[in-house]
């Protein structure tokens, strides 16, 4: 296990990059807004899920194959952001990511794979994990491996926390927004266009 003083600061380094504005937390909020708390955690939930994939990737070093290969970052990248686009167009164009009408409710499955692939499908906490968490390893601790993927459990754990907190405090002002039809269309437009600006960032990252 890392020492407390590196987990302190691996912890507090994790909760500002966790609450950076991103697909995650958009999708976490938007499902508290629309369809409750169980939807808020089940999306955050997936995008935990996601990040673990993310991890184990890591340490099984497969991460490394689309950090050094041009080819399959490439393919990675474009099928990443391929996918937030897509989403993002989709909720400017039916404004149904936030909705509060009983038809355009999702089935659970559904909200689970979506925020499930909008995490595993961006390459960007991929990267992000491979050059962020060795600087947290010890070289007098267990092995490398042990090591990544003990802090990227908790920074799984923590974003699944994280995500939930917001989704089910959005729920909390849901009432609002259903009297206010107006905002609704604001905030989908709004989350539509984050999450198209996301889905272009993915495009021009490199794997620097």
């Amino acid at each position: 296990m890392p020492s407390p003083e590196i987990l302190m600061t691996f912890t507090l380094a994790c909760a500002l990059v966790i609450v950076s504005p991103g697909p995650d937390n958009i999708l976490a909020i938007g499902r508290g807004l629309s369809q409750g708390k169980i939807a808020a955690l089940i999306t955050s939930a997936a995008a935990a899920t996601g990040l673990l994939v993310h991890v184990a990737a890591a340490t099984l070093g497969l991460a490394v194959v689309i950090q050094t290969s041009q080819t399959a970052f490439f393919v990675v990248k474009l099928i990443g952001a391929g996918y937030l686009i897509w989403l993002g167009a989709r909720a400017i164009l039916s404004r149904n990511l936030i909705s509060f009408n009983a038809t355009d409710r999702l089935p659970l499955r559904s909200i689970f794979w979506t925020g499930f692939l909008t995490n595993v499908l961006n390459p960007k906490p991929a990267i992000f994990i491979l050059a962020f968490i060795p600087q947290f390893i010890s070289a007098e601790g267990p092995t490398m491996g042990q090591q990544m993927f003990v802090l990227g459990a908790w920074f799984a754990l923590m974003a699944f926390v994280i995500f939930a907190v917001l989704g089910c405090s959005a729920h909390v002002v849901a009432g609002w927004f259903e009297r206010n039809p107006r905002s609704v269309f604001v905030l989908n437009i709004g989350a539509g266009l984050a999450l198209v600006g996301a889905g272009v960032s993915v495009i021009s990252m490199d794997r620097n």
